[in-house]
């Protein structure tokens, strides 16, 4: 596609699969979890990426509905880890009027972690610049069922009719309901799918594919996305002539 054709507008809600921690580490021969630590770094880089590109939501999956099926060890490492990474970051997202957002079942977690992620999300609830939404115990298709399941109860006591049950009715109960859709997905460690992740939300989405690790992924990398996003043309299920004719 020439670039006169492509759509050169950035994205502006950008969703990652953070993958290749594990991989990274026994590459040097240390421990998985060592490579976890390095993703955090991997995470305060591409935020700062993104507030220089002037990115509105950035999405992260950080842990899945599924991830709880990993060694016993690896998962405490990881809830510690996130409990560390909240108390030591969140001040500092504050400060640069950033909001910081949790989507998933929280409840799995221990009462402390909750705690913790109720008290860094009331912190950066008013920020009004780069929305970072962390999806901890998240899965799409809980979040699409536990959408569902609201309508039906109200089904259920004549709230609503059975024909309320829309497209629009039904992503307005997800998680990321007062938020745009993802433009552009990335996913890091060169695996191609999507592993149930905002499977409602990224219908349209663009998906950019890298064999770079995520603790290698810089703003560097991050340019590389966006620019080749920004050579794609996006219709929606119209067609080319119907964009031109629209200009």
């Amino acid at each position: 596609m020439s670039e006169e054709s492509a759509d050169l507008t950035p994205p502006q809600h950008i969703a990652i699969i953070m993958d290749g921690n594990g991989r990274w580490a026994k590459k040097r021969l240390q421990p998985r979890f060592m490579g976890h630590r390095a993703g955090v770094k991997s995470v305060e880089t591409i935020v700062k990426r993104c507030i220089e590109r002037n990115v509105a939501v950035l999405s992260l999956f950080a842990f899945s509905s599924e991830n709880w099926r990993r060694p016993s060890k690896e998962v405490t490492l990881l809830m510690e880890l996130f409990a560390l990474s909240l108390k030591q970051q969140v001040k500092q997202l504050h400060k640069n009027n950033i909001r910081l957002q949790i989507i998933g079942d929280v409840s799995k977690f221990s009462a402390s972690l909750q705690k913790q992620i109720t008290q860094a999300e009331q912190l950066t609830i008013v920020n009004t610049g780069l929305i970072v939404n962390i999806a901890a115990n998240y899965g799409g298709r809980w979040d699409i069922t536990q959408s569902v399941q609201q309508l039906a109860e109200k089904v259920k006591t004549g709230e609503i009719l059975p024909e309320d049950i829309t497209e629009e009715a039904i992503s307005a109960g997800l998680t990321t309901s007062k938020i745009p859709e993802p433009d552009l997905f990335i996913r890091t460690g060169g695996e191609q799918r999507v592993s149930n992740f905002l499977l409602w939300q990224m219908a349209y989405t663009e998906f950019f594919f890298t064999d770079t690790l995520w603790p290698d992924f810089n703003g560097t990398e991050l340019d590389k996305a966006i620019s080749s996003f920004c050579q794609r043309e996006r219709r929606f299920g119209k067609t080319s002539e119907q964009l031109r004719d629209n200009k």
